[in-house]
């Protein structure tokens, strides 16, 4: 295999790993804020806090999507079933 070629498969695979890490780590995001909103607890500074990592999730998701060559968040968002309210967060940032 040429040297170039072997690169190429070790950078897909790369990709392909961290896009299994990151849509794991969306779906944990997105179940911990569910489980808040179903548990009919108050909306809190905790809730804002999980929407936030909810948020930031789906941002990391979708850059590595781009950066593979998907462009299109849609099918993500209603896979996903992504909220609007984390969906119109992804990319905004809070100072801590």
């Amino acid at each position: 295999m040429a040297p170039v070629v072997a690169l190429d498969y070790e950078i897909a695979q790369e990709q392909a790993s961290t896009l299994g890490r990151l849509g794991r780590a969306l779906e944990a995001a997105l179940a911990a804020l569910s489980s808040h909103d179903m548990a009919g607890l108050p909306g809190d500074g905790a809730r804002r806090e999980l929407v936030q990592q909810a948020s930031e999730a789906l941002w990391y998701f979708i850059v590595q999507r781009e950066a593979c060559g998907l462009r299109d968040p849609r099918p993500v968002i209603r896979d996903y079933r992504v909220p609007a309210e984390v969906y119109g967060r992804m990319g905004a940032r809070t100072p801590r």
